[in-house]
């Protein structure tokens, strides 16, 4: 791609209205790619002036600008207005009952604009009983069923280490919005989309949803190893822990000679895939046994050269100072006003011959409200009445 080569979807106006975690992942997506983000904020210092030089923030809200604009009162709501008539995609991930209150609804927007995309995320839907409620990732993970099968057994439900909920969410709506996109460009119509936390939240279940949706069976927890197949899983070594899957084949033949232990293949409890998942609490035993006596670099270049997948269990230091994490380069630097010199994550989707790049840093609260204004016809008089009135 040459360096004056436009994104792939630089061609789009985006009225970010997301805040917190999911909304501004699914933003996100879109800006990474090229699309014109215009993040509106509300005005008030006391909301918009935390947070935005943290980490998180910082990550999230990437290669977008920024607009404050007071929407509860009329002059703002109509401005937003008048963007939404020009804009392609409009996201939001308000309660539901909120935007129909600000007038930020489908019906009320699609009106506005036919062609436009609009994107929402709620915490548990856009109606039913629990459409109401406000919703985070925690709770998803816990009504949607991810805490009962994470932790070790019988410790009692743990939550997943990461905002599962939240990022999911974000993703399943990035794509529902490129998908109305494509659908667009032969109707020329818009549509709505919408997901939920807590239908990502099942969705992420995956295999373990359909054991009951399928055959009736509720997953229990399972620790550090799969669920249904073995040797899969987390073992301890003679300096810490290494990850290791050899279930099936030769694979598994592999394994028992890396190990110098040629019994467990002869031994009937391990003969097959179904018996060694069925006796893998004492297969795991015998694994761990001989994975004591070497340490875990060991054991990973050993089984690495005999093809069974194999590796360290990384802290987040040791996780970005590994030579292949180095190598994707998916920590990428940017300079910001008042932070200085950062790295934040790159999008982790490659699209080759595409720069992956982060273009601007995270923007200040309202940081380009005047040019942004400038650019959808306000003048300059109109733009001082709009701010000596405090609505931007």
């Amino acid at each position: 791609m040459a360096p004056d080569d436009p994104l792939p979807l630089s061609d789009l106006l985006v009225l970010d209205l997301t805040i917190a975690r999911a909304g501004p992942t699914a933003i996100r997506q879109l800006a990474d790619w090229g699309a014109d983000v215009i993040h509106i904020e509300p005005r008030r210092p006391e909301i918009t002036g935390a947070g935005h030089h943290t980490p998180d923030f910082l990550n999230l809200n990437r290669n977008k600008r920024s607009l404050t604009l007071d929407l509860k009162r009329e002059r703002g709501r109509a401005l937003l207005h008048r963007m939404v008539e020009r804009a392609d995609v409009f996201v939001e991930n308000m309660r539901p009952p909120i935007k129909y209150k600000l007038g930020f609804d489908w019906e009320t927007l699609s009106a506005i604009n036919p062609s436009l995309v609009m994107g929402s995320i709620s915490g548990f839907g856009q109606d039913g009983p629990y459409a109401e409620r406000g919703g985070v990732d925690q709770i998803a993970q816990g009504l949607g069923g991810m805490m009962s099968v994470t932790g070790i057994p019988g410790q009692g439900p743990v939550r997943a280490g990461v905002a599962i909920s939240d990022v999911t969410a974000g993703l399943q709506l990035a794509v529902g919005i490129l998908v109305a996109l494509h659908e667009r460009a032969r109707t020329g119509r818009g549509r709505y989309v919408h997901t939920s936390l807590l239908e990502s939240m099942i969705g992420m279940l995956d295999f373990q949803a359909a054991r009951w949706t399928v055959a009736r069976e509720v997953p229990p927890q399972a620790g550090n190893h799969h669920p249904t197949l073995g040797p899969m899983g987390m073992y301890e070594t003679a300096d810490g822990y290494m990850n290791l899957a050899a279930p099936w084949g030769r694979i598994w033949t592999a394994l028992c000679q890396v190990l110098a232990r040629p019994d467990l293949e002869e031994d009937p409890r391990f003969s097959g895939p179904i018996e060694r998942a069925t006796h893998r609490d004492a297969l795991n035993d015998e694994i761990t046994l001989a994975l004591r006596a070497r340490t875990t670099a060991d054991w990973v270049e050993a089984m690495n050269a005999a093809g069974i997948p194999s590796g360290p269990v990384n802290d987040i230091a040791e996780t970005f100072a590994d030579p292949q994490v180095k190598h994707l380069g998916i920590a990428a630097p940017v300079t910001h006003p008042s932070v200085g010199e950062i790295e934040i994550l790159r999008n982790a989707t490659n699209l080759e011959g595409v720069p992956s790049e982060i273009r601007r840093p995270a923007p200040e609260p309202g940081e380009h409200s005047d040019e942004i204004l400038l650019e959808f016809g306000l003048t300059d008089t109109e733009i001082d009445s709009l701010r000596e009135d405090e609505i931007i």
